[in-house]
């Protein structure tokens, strides 16, 4: 029996996912790998002196590190990365999917942070920190036009990638109908919502929610806007001025709080 088009797909994807490495670099970002047993950990890349800051983890993880000149480092990195002597070259990590981190068990009300297209790796990055802080379970991705695993999201989200699931699935929509499906209160963040934030999460805070991001500019795509249960805004002090998306995803975050 021949497979569906969208079984094929999908096992591409998961072949694909395998195969890729990625190389994180800078101190914080390369530390919290080397600790990370989820990690499958390639190459390991350092100074002298980077090898001396880093000797515990490096000693835990059991890795031989490569010992490079600094002036001419061995690492297959942008040369203008701030990396701090350390470089790791690792898989990407899977945390498999989206129904069983979304009904995992945890001491609060499951929230999710998902993005449509937001493509700046540093907004991703401390989205992700934001997300760890405030206890989300997961922030999740699609597969195009989106920020990949990187070494500069990494480095941003300052060791948060190791801990908070990052998912990237092929369809933001489909996956918002899964969340609603599970009980999830499905939010779209758009700044001329007429409701605000609280005022839609009031008497509800018991209850899973997914916040949906949108790029700055574009926002929140059509299919996007539709698909959530309702479009809410973040209170503000006056008419003018916006928060970047990560600024927005923390206070979102915030005031969702279970």
């Amino acid at each position: 029996m021949k497979k569906p088009k969208w079984v094929i797909a999908k096992e591409q994807d998961k072949r694909a996912a395998a195969a890729e490495t990625v190389w994180l670099f800078g101190l914080h970002a390369v530390r919290d790998a080397l600790a990370n047993p989820r990690r499958v950990k390639l190459r390991l890349v350092v100074t002298r002196n980077a090898a001396a800051r880093l000797e515990e983890a490096i000693a835990q993880s059991g890795m031989e590190p490569e010992i490079s000149d600094p002036r001419k480092f061995a690492a297959p990195i942008d040369p203008g990365s701030v990396h701090q002597g350390a470089a790791l070259e690792v898989k990407a990590l899977d945390w498999g999917s989206l129904a069983d981190i979304a009904l995992g068990e945890g001491p609060l009300p499951a929230r999710i942070v998902l993005l449509d297209r937001v493509t700046d790796p540093h907004n991703v990055g401390a989205i992700l920190r934001s997300a760890e802080v405030f206890g989300a379970r997961a922030v999740v991705a699609v597969q195009r036009h989106a920020a990949p695993e990187t070494g500069a999201l990494a480095k941003t989200a300052s060791g948060a990638l190791e801990r908070q699931p990052y998912l990237r699935v092929r369809n933001l929509a489909d996956a918002m109908v899964e969340l609603r499906d599970m009980g999830f209160l499905v939010l779209g963040l758009d700044g001329e919502a007429e409701t605000d934030i609280e005022t839609a999460v009031e008497g509800k805070r018991d209850r899973p929610i997914a916040l949906v991001m949108g790029a700055e500019g574009p926002g929140l795509r059509e299919k996007s806007r539709e698909t959530c249960d309702a479009l809410v805004r973040l209170p503000a002090a006056g008419g003018f001025g916006s928060l970047n998306v990560s600024n927005a995803a923390a206070v979102a975050l915030y005031a969702v709080r279970g």
